[in-house]
C-alpha cells in the first residue's frame, strides 16, 4: 500500500513538472564590473555584431562536418569516466590575462560544484575544448570531436555567465526560447525582429528530458534580442507577459539539472 504522504509528494511532483519555470536563483553571482547593467543575450550579440562567422542562434558555431540542429541525436555528448565524472580537457589561450584566465576557470568550476562535469587542464588528450579570444562570443553545439574552439573576446565576453552559457553549448544544450513546446511559453513577436535574423527563432527538434521550460535559464534569451529597434521587445512570456527572463547571473537550478540527467550524473 503507498501512504498518504508518498501519494502527496507524487502529485506534487507531477506538478512540478507541468509548469513553466518563472524564477530561480542564479547559482554564482557576477562579480565583474558592469555585469549587473547588461542582461547576457545583449552583451553576447554585441560582441558578435558583424561577425564573420556563421553563428545560428547569434553564438552556436556552424559545424563543417554535421547539422549543429541535430546534435541531440547524435554522438556528440562527452565521455563519461568509470568514476562517474565527465572530464572534459581544456587549454586556455596566452592572450588572456591572469585576471581574465580566472574568470574563466571559476565559471568552470560551477559545473564541479553541482554537476558531474569537470573541466581540467589539458595534457595529451586528442577531444579537448580551446578557449580562445577570436571575433565575438561562440561556441559549437557538443563534443564535435578532436579540438574545438570556444571563442570568449577579451573585449565583451569574459564574464562568469556568458563563460557558463558557451560552455553549456559546448556539452550539447541550445537556447532555452528554441526549443519544441516554447510556443506554449513565449510569444515570438516576428514583427519586430531584424528580418534577416528571424532563422534564429526557429523552434528546434528538442530532447527537453521531461523538464519544465524555464524562463530562468541562462540558456534563455533576453526580451528584446536581433530586435529591430532596440528595447521592442522580439520575446513575450506567456501567459504572465511580466516574466523575467534573459537573466545574466548564472545556471539556473534546472539548468544544473537537466545537465546532470542529460550526462546521468
Amino acid at each position: 500500500m503507498i501512504s498518504s504522504t508518498s501519494l502527496l509528494l507524487l502529485l506534487l511532483l507531477g506538478l512540478s513538472q507541468a509548469f513553466p519555470v518563472e524564477e530561480e536563483g542564479p547559482q554564482e553571482e557576477e562579480t565583474q564590473e558592469g555585469e549587473d547593467t547588461v542582461d547576457l543575450t545583449t552583451r553576447i550579440l554585441s560582441a558578435n555584431n558583424g561577425s564573420e562567422e556563421m553563428l545560428l542562434g547569434g553564438d552556436i558555431l556552424v559545424p563543417k562536418d554535421r547539422n549543429a540542429m541535430k546534435c541531440w541525436y547524435n554522438s556528440c555528448q562527452w565521455e563519461k569516466a568509470s568514476n562517474g565524472y565527465v572530464v572534459i580537457p581544456y587549454v586556455i589561450g596566452s592572450e588572456f590575462t591572469s585576471y581574465e584566465r580566472g574568470t574563466i576557470e571559476g565559471a568552470m568550476r560551477a559545473f564541479a560544484s553541482n554537476t558531474c562535469i569537470r573541466f581540467v587542464q589539458r595534457s595529451n588528450e586528442r577531444d579537448f575544448i580551446s578557449i580562445v579570444s577570436k571575433q565575438g562570443c561562440w561556441a559549437q553545439l557538443g563534443r564535435t570531436g578532436g579540438m574545438q574552439e570556444v571563442s570568449l573576446n577579451r573585449g565583451g565576453c569574459v564574464y562568469g555567465g556568458v563563460v557558463q552559457h558557451e560552455l553549456i553549448h559546448a556539452l550539447g544544450f541550445n537556447h532555452e526560447q528554441t526549443r519544441s513546446d516554447r510556443d506554449n511559453y513565449v510569444r515570438i513577436n516576428w514583427q519586430n525582429i531584424i528580418q534577416e535574423s528571424a532563422y534564429n527563432f526557429q523552434k528546434q527538434d528538442t530532447n527537453n528530458l521531461n523538464t519544465p521550460y524555464d524562463y530562468s535559464s541562462i540558456m534563455h534569451y533576453g526580451r528584446d534580442a536581433f530586435a529591430v529597434v532596440p528595447g521592442r521587445e522580439t520575446i513575450t512570456p506567456i501567459p504572465n507577459p511580466n516574466v523575467q527572463i534573459g537573466q545574466r547571473q548564472g545556471m539556473s537550478s534546472w539548468d544544473i539539472r537537466r545537465i546532470n540527467l542529460l550526462y546521468r550524473c
